[in-house]
């Protein structure tokens, strides 16, 4: 599969939170940094995912917003 985004991060899922519609997945892509993303329930299913199984945080994205108080 060839995609066009160029901020691909590998890593090991360290937890799976499942909802009727949705679930959030934890992705620690080195150690003591995770990314959570939210993806649909039959996403998860039709991935496979599982706690400890290797997979990517694929990151596309046209701004970064930051604020401060």
């Amino acid at each position: 599969m060839k995609i066009s985004a160029r901020n691909i991060l590998t890593g090991k899922i360290t937890a799976i939170k499942k909802g009727p519609i949705s679930a959030l997945v934890t992705i620690e892509v080195a150690p003591k940094v995770a990314i959570t993303a939210s993806i649909t329930a039959d996403a998860v299913k039709e991935l496979k995912l599982a706690k400890g199984k290797t997979a990517y945080a694929v990151i596309k994205a046209s701004s970064v917003l930051v604020g401060v108080e």
